[in-house]
């Protein structure tokens, strides 16, 4: 028994095919070279064909297909709201998937936050734990929630749009793209907030300002925060403060037993878990801090991929529950 992951993220399509352990027995990755609308769907539709080719080439058969996306899915009618392809305000993923595989292929469509969790739940740093966040950091922000083992979706499915959080005041036009806190302390908040302190400092003569302020991006700051840089290192005080506050309110809210910090920008920012904690402390509830443990990934930039191939395993044994 086989099944198939796939990660939808900002700049590529990841797949993998998963056994019923959790052995990756093939994987593959397509980008998406600023496709839109129906092209990122076709794109889709031939990437699942290439895999299960592999499967058959192994002699394997794909029993269910799991695909997570940036984003909101709507878990009943398994169509999705993407904001970074263009086309995607309610975009029918899953019956695109199941037009290009036999009609017994279970297809489960999920946001990455709630995957982010389901990969470490099954495999990494949140195993064994009923009381658990996954706290995405990359482009943007999100958490996937566990609460007494079941993944909390809210009303609509946005639970754990967390990026939108207020976290400062007052509130200024410029959080309303993505949110105070994404705004913040995202991979691309941080260089805004390198550049705007930039634009502040004419006095500035330091490792950034040998770009434009356009160009910084979020591994240039951590770079220069290596290297001892007044601006980096205001710009990760930022970050860590922020960071710190969001930790607090999830203990406070949540009392779980492990926050943990994934997604691209940890990565280079896990020499901060120290700091974030200690930020922490100041503002959430004080017999909570105490007990949550706060940790990265184990499954680094896997966990989505993971946590989607997860998905699909579960929903072949909650079939195979269902027919006994």
């Amino acid at each position: 028994m086989a099944v198939i992951g796939l990660d939808l993220g900002g700049t590529k399509l990841s797949g993998g095919l998963f056994s019923e352990n959790g052995e990756l027995l093939f994987t593959d990755s397509r980008k998406l070279e600023k496709r839109t609308g129906d092209d990122v769907g076709l794109l889709i539709q031939d990437f699942v064909k290439n895999i299960i080719v592999e499967a058959n080439n192994l002699k394997i058969t794909v029993y269910a297909i799991g695909i997570c996306i940036p984003g909101i899915s709507y878990h009943d009618t398994g169509c999705v709201w993407a904001p970074n392809i263009e086309g995607w305000e309610n975009y029918p993923v899953r019956q695109k998937i199941s037009e290009v595989v036999n009609k017994d292929v279970k297809v489960i469509v999920d946001s990455d936050r709630a995957c982010a969790i389901f990969g470490e739940s099954w495999l990494g740093a949140a195993k064994g734990c009923a009381n658990v966040i996954f706290l995405a950091v990359g482009t943007g922000i999100g958490a996937g929630i566990i609460v007494n083992n079941q993944l909390v979706r809210g009303a609509h499915d946005i639970a754990g749009a967390i990026g939108w959080w207020a976290l400062d005041t007052p509130y200024r036009d410029k959080f309303a793209p993505c949110g105070c806190f994404e705004y913040h302390a995202s991979g691309e908040g941080i260089a805004k907030v390198a550049r705007e302190i930039i634009a502040g400092d004419k006095t500035y003569t330091g490792i950034l300002s040998k770009k434009t302020t356009d160009e910084i991006t979020s591994h240039d700051v951590f770079s220069a925060y290596n290297d001892g840089d007044d601006v980096a290192k205001r710009t990760m005080r930022t970050a860590i403060t922020f960071w710190g506050m969001a930790v607090a309110n999830l203990v406070s809210i949540f009392d779980p037993e492990k926050i943990i910090f994934g997604g691209g920008v940890f990565g280079p920012a896990v020499q901060f878990i120290d700091d974030i904690y200690e930020e922490a402390k100041k503002h959430a509830q004080p017999i909570s801090i105490k007990k949550v443990k706060i940790e990265t990934s184990k499954l680094n930039n896997d966990a989505v991929l993971i946590g989607a191939g997860y998905m699909a395993l579960k929903a072949i044994r909650v079939k195979e529950d269902e027919e006994n």
